[in-house]
């Protein structure tokens, strides 16, 4: 998305090289490896995941998935080539009857393999899926899972290179946990009607389930483009079973969207971006009235003493809240595009406008740093981080 705001082709190319892993199956995983990287660069590596046998030939992938923001993206593409009236824009269409059966192929599996029932909501098996690691979303499903030895010695943590307090990261605890869950994963060779009935991590995520009704929505309009228009009512009715589950899963006392935890059967209680999620998938007047007064409120964008007023990815009464810890306080640009983007599709044009324009404010002041302290404004993280980048480039090419 970032790349079309510059050369949309290029931002095709991109969403090619990651597709280019795309499993038989239909799953997209969430790394393709570039196998000229050294050994050890990034860790779970290549050998970490048995999916040598289910990823396509001459490519090494991971075996687990991350939200779908990928017909978002390539929606995202077509609607900058046409604003810019870039001469590509007849390249990206004809990219896009290559792309849509691939990116129908990956919902397909996300609403079968990973939703058997029908529920509306996408199961995921490890908090690496979710894109928010380390979330107090996880802390309850994680806390009943014992990975056995204490293996610390021998952890390899290169994650923590990026920082200079290592409090920053997921503990050494959480990481043990994160790769026990891949060797279950790798146990069952990723079968998943396997993991879906014994993995000991199995949550229904309602932000992940939401970036896939939004995405879904995108999907039908790509149905069109692509020359398949009568798949377009399909992905809208999925779009809006997953609508209805996010209404079901509503807490009318914390006023949020809960993650329902798929071993206990129990909603989990956290008071998180994640519940903000039906403002990605699209809801009611009401309940995205009620949304955006708690987003903007004292807990979230307007805590006191916030450098800039912008999401937080805990609330601050939350008792986990930390404001350096990675994804339990810190604030994300891409969160914060996310929630840009469905403001803006469903109408909330004037709060959308904001976030963009403080958002940018900060980026100018830190630059594309991975994430933000958010009352002294400090960089933390990476501090050249693609999806930062990412983001700006498109709020800075958007037109208001």
């Amino acid at each position: 998305m970032g790349w079309a705001q510059l050369d949309p082709m290029r931002g095709v190319t991109e969403l090619w090289s990651l597709l280019k892993g795309q499993w038989s199956t239909g799953m997209v995983p969430q790394i393709v490896f570039d196998l000229n990287v050294p050994q050890g660069a990034y860790e779970p590596g290549p050998n970490a995941w048995g999916a040598a046998l289910h990823a396509p030939l001459g490519t090494a992938t991971s075996a687990i998935c991350q939200p779908p923001v990928h017909a978002i993206a390539l929606g995202r593409i077509r609607e900058v080539a046409a604003e810019h009236n870039d001469p590509s824009r007849h390249e990206v269409d004809d990219a896009i009857v290559d792309l849509y059966p691939r990116l129908a192929r990956w919902h397909r599996w996300l609403r079968t393999a990973r939703d058997p029932d029908g529920t509306g909501l996408i199961t995921i098996l490890h908090p690496w899926e979710s894109g928010l690691d380390n979330s107090p979303r996880w802390d309850r499903p994680l806390s009943a899972i014992d990975p056995g030895e204490d293996r610390d010695g021998d952890l390899p943590r290169p994650d923590l290179t990026y920082v200079a307090d290592p409090n920053e990261r997921p503990t050494n605890a959480e990481y043990r946990r994160y790769r026990y869950l891949v060797e279950r994963l790798v146990a069952v060779d990723h079968d998943q009607d396997k993991a879906l009935a014994e993995h000991p991590f199995r949550v229904a995520d309602v932000w992940f389930s939401a970036i896939l009704a939004a995405a879904d929505d995108v999907l039908a309009e790509l149905a069109a483009i692509a020359g398949h228009p009568g798949a377009a009512e399909a992905h809208r009715s999925d779009a809006q079973r997953t609508r209805a589950a996010l209404d079901a899963a509503w807490d009318a006392d914390l006023l949020a969207c809960l993650d329902q935890d798929r071993v206990t059967g129990r909603p989990i209680r956290s008071d998180t971006i994640g519940g903000f999620a039906p403002l990605i998938a699209g809801c009611s007047i009401d309940r995205a009235a009620v949304l955006i007064d708690r987003l903007l409120g004292p807990t979230y964008a307007g805590a006191d003493g916030l450098a800039w007023p912008l999401p937080l990815t805990t609330a601050t009464t939350d008792t986990r809240f930390d404001r350096k810890g990675y994804w339990r306080g810190p604030q994300w640009p891409p969160m914060t595009w996310l929630l840009w983007w469905g403001l803006r599709r469903a109408g909330h044009i004037r709060t959308a406008n904001h976030l963009r324009s403080v958002s940018i404010d900060q980026l100018r002041d830190v630059g594309c740093t991975e994430y933000v302290e958010p009352f002294s404004g400090e960089p933390l993280g990476s501090r050249s981080q693609s999806w930062s980048a990412a983001v700006a480039l498109d709020w800075l090419g958007h037109d208001t």
